[in-house]
Parts: C-alpha cells; structure tokens; sequence
C-alpha cells in the first residue's frame, strides 16, 4: 500500500523525530497572497523602505507566514486526523525569514497521554522551522487529540512541563532592528511602549467575515492537509472546520487598529482554539496587554498581548466556571516588538 492514511495516537512514541515533506522556497508570492486573505497592514512587512530604516536589509516575510508555513508541513504527520489542535507554548521566532529562503519543519515527541475514553489521546511535539543554511527559523510545541486506530495498550503518560511564558529576556530581537528612527506617521499611529497599560483592553472594532473561498485558499497555501478543513463529509454536521491559523491571521490583521506600532510578533506564549469556526462567521479581535519590557535593541520595546478573536464583545472571554465563552475562538498570548 503506497498511500498513507496518516499516523494515528498508538503510532508515536516518546523521543521520535519526524522530519517533515516537503521543503518550501518563499517567496513574494506568498507575501501578496498572504495580504490578499488578511487586512494585513504592518509597515515593517509592508515597505522595504520602512524595514531599511528600522535597521533591515529589506522587509522580512511576515511572522506567520513563517509559523504557518513550517505549521503545514507537520500536518500529514502530527495532525491529519486530529480531533483538534488543543494549545501552543514555548513558541520563538529565532532569525528572519527572507523572500528566496527554503523552509523545512522537523518535529519531536515529547509527550502522549490516553484519554480515559480509550479511543483518543493528546500528542505533545515540539516543532522547529529552519531555513537552507541549516539555521533555526522557529520553535514552538503545540498538543493535539489524535484518533485511535488500533486497540492497543496505552502507553505510559508524559506530560511535559512546559514554561507559562516566554521570559523577556529570551526574545530574539533581528540583528540590526532599530527604532530610533522610527516614522510614526507612516506606521499608521503614534503609540509606542509607554502608551499602553498593563491590563488595558483595546478592541480592534473592525469585523470580517469568513468566506469558505478564503479558508480553502488558505490551507492550500500552507499545505495544511487536515481532513476537517478539507473533506466536508469528515463531519456530521458536513461543514469544514475553518483552520485555525486562519483566524489567528485574522486576528493579527485586525489588530492593526490600536496596535499599529506592534510590528513583529517574536514569541508565542500560549494559545487555545476555543470554540469551532465556520464560513459565515463575522470575526472580530481585541487584546489585553500582559505585560511589557525593554530589550536590548537601540528603541526597541516588546508588549505581551492576549489577543482574543471571537464572535462577541470585547473584553468578554470566560463564563463564572472558568469556561470559555461560546463565542470565543481563539485565546492567543504573544510578545511583539514595539518601538519604545
């Protein structure tokens, strides 16, 4: 049998390594297309010239262009018959990615646990993107409920310890970022690291609603092979599950509004898929700052931000029991360079 129906929950082990199919060369194609399904509006992503004057040779690939691109190639193997992509930690932008460089993905096991209803169980694997030079591009772990195949015995549980936070002084600032020079007026907005509060909520105001056009274009460009966004008939209720990267994209774009200045996304501290996400659901975003810091980087600050999507209204994320709302679909929590 040549085709490959994907690994199942009793075919991984403790210490495996994956490496992934297939490399990827990008481009600025991906940059237009990415731009064309998200509101994208970062200068620094935007603008060689505004990149130039931040210290760069030219713009870099946005951050999730990356993430999902080394994300999609681990899809045959971690996730083509997952239940659900239950949460990301640890998760590092570790050098730029440039128009012309190969990405490659390569996982690692590092922790499973059977459910008790003995037909799923939760895979742990930390993931690590790097360019044609060998050089790490990203890092993170993420856990996912894979279906059962077989009745065999579970194996013995391995829940990883995972850190709650990247710490600020482990981001990874690009060599040569300054914002010293910073041009507010072409950003967008005027607000660098002192305007905002730990605990201020900032809602994005802005909508979009998901198209089912958009969504298939998007898994198609990061090569997300996923049965539930793909196969309508892989659900009972026959409508494709909208991949979550798509909304976290989403998300992004539209925080541009209130948070214009916050230019690269470095760190993904954690992050959960909340509810389901359909075509025809009018996304909206808002954020929490978490926290903010100082780096080493001539002006350049970072802000740790909870940047929520959902269906609601801001600032409402969890019920009296801890739960999330219905409406919620995505809790993300991420640092982002802002000039300071």
């Amino acid at each position: 049998m040549k085709t490959n129906s994907g690994n199942f929950f009793e075919d991984y082990s403790i210490g495996q390594v994956i490496r992934h199919a297939v490399p990827r060369t990008l481009t600025g194609g991906e940059r237009a297309l990415y731009h064309a399904l998200y509101p994208a509006r970062g200068a620094l992503y935007s603008s060689d010239e505004f990149a130039r004057a931040c210290g760069l040779r030219q713009s870099p690939l946005d951050d999730l262009i990356v993430f999902h691109t080394v994300f999609g190639k681990t899809v045959p193997e971690i996730s083509l018959n997952a239940v659900a992509n239950l949460g990301y930690a640890e998760g590092r932008w570790l050098n730029p990615v440039w128009p012309g460089d190969t990405l490659t993905s390569d996982s690692e096991v590092i922790g499973l646990k059977q459910n008790s209803n003995g037909k799923t169980g939760v895979v742990w694997v930390r993931t690590t993107g790097r360019n044609q030079h060998g050089e790490a591009v990203m890092s993170y772990v993420r856990w996912v409920m894979v279906r059962k195949q077989r009745d065999t015995p579970a194996p013995e549980t391995v829940v990883p310890a995972l850190k709650p936070a990247v710490r600020a002084e482990d981001l990874v600032v690009p060599p040569g970022l300054t914002f010293r020079g910073y041009d507010f007026t072409r950003s967008g907005e005027p607000y660098r690291l002192g305007d905002y509060q730990i605990g201020e909520v900032i809602d994005h105001v802005d909508g979009v609603t998901i198209e089912e056009a958009e969504h298939m274009m998007a898994t198609r460009l990061w090569q997300n092979t996923a049965k539930v966004h793909f196969d309508a008939t892989h659900r009972d209720d026959g409508k494709r599950l909208i991949y979550g990267g798509h909304v976290i994209s989403l998300a992004r774009a539209l925080s541009f509004n209130g948070l214009a200045n916050a230019q690269m996304i470095v760190a993904l501290n954690g992050g959960a898929h909340a509810n389901p996400c359909f075509a025809g659901d009018t996304v909206r975003a808002w954020s929490e700052v978490l926290d903010k810091a100082e780096t080493q980087a001539p002006g350049v600050g970072a802000l740790r931000l909870r940047l929520v999507a959902t269906r609601g209204t801001p600032g409402a994320l969890k019920d009296e029991s801890g739960k999330y709302l219905p409406e919620v679909l995505l809790d993300l929590d991420c640092w982002a360079l802002i000039p300071a």
